[in-house]
């Protein structure tokens, strides 16, 4: 059944922030912070080795930069916010004025991170395009595993916005699997390569912003996924 790892890869996300919002309230905040900080550590290292897996940095080098410039003229990361705003409201049907404002960012920011982690990776892509051209559902399936764990330690500490990344997932890999077939043919493996790269460095800024270092504006370099692969294209030998 085509698409079917799409769906036990949104299934596992809900799952796993159902999880983590059960046992999130009974976990101590000095322990959430440090589980939090552990998981922004190994999204760094996951990062760092998808970033070192390029042929020629340049090629993601560039398509950060050109990507960030674009990103930025496109107003991506307000976007992206404003979409976990949107949801936010919707299922509280009526926005309290009153509520607490730290809640409220909490959301957004379980939202915007759970949803560029579970989307920038190499599995979502290539994960996508075997079970729409192959049928084969098997990296999305590994991919959900993965997620569901993320999503149980995510939504103990970020809350229930974490769950609602399951939007957004089940759009872009359902339209990846729905469009595998031009994919397949069009992406080769230095192109994903690269591709992955530039994603790795965006999984690097997701790790940052977890650990509270700097709040780098990852969502904006998002056209860097569509500018590696083009970069290698045009320019590769």
């Amino acid at each position: 059944m085509r698409g079917l790892g799409t769906l036990i890869n949104v299934v596992a996300i809900a799952a796993g922030t159902g999880v983590g919002l059960l046992v999130g309230p009974k976990v101590p905040e000095r322990m959430r912070t440090t589980i939090l900080q552990t998981v922004g550590l190994v999204v760094v290292v996951i990062g760092v080795t998808q970033a070192a897996g390029s042929r020629n940095i340049v090629f993601p080098l560039v398509a950060l930069v050109v990507g960030g410039i674009a990103g930025e003229l496109l107003g991506l990361e307000e976007r992206v916010d404003s979409l976990g705003e949107r949801i936010r409201r919707r299922v509280e049907r009526d926005s309290d004025p009153t509520a607490d404002p730290k809640q409220r960012s909490t959301f957004v920011e379980g939202f915007v991170a759970a949803t560029l982690l579970y989307g920038v990776g190499p599995l979502a892509i290539l994960g996508s395009i075997d079970d729409g051209l192959r049928h084969d559902p098997q990296l999305l399936i590994v991919k959900a595993a993965l997620d569901g764990l993320v999503s149980i330690v995510f939504a103990s500490t970020l809350g229930w916005g974490v769950g609602f990344a399951a939007i957004p997932i089940l759009v872009y890999q359902g339209t990846l699997t729905l469009a595998a077939g031009a994919a397949d043919r069009v992406l080769t493996t230095r192109m994903v390569i690269e591709m992955t790269a530039a994603g790795g460095v965006m999984v690097m800024g997701i790790g940052v912003r977890l650990l509270e270092l700097k709040q780098i504006r990852v969502a904006s370099l998002l056209p860097a996924l569509l500018l590696a692969p083009i970069g290698v294209a045009l320019f590769a030998r």
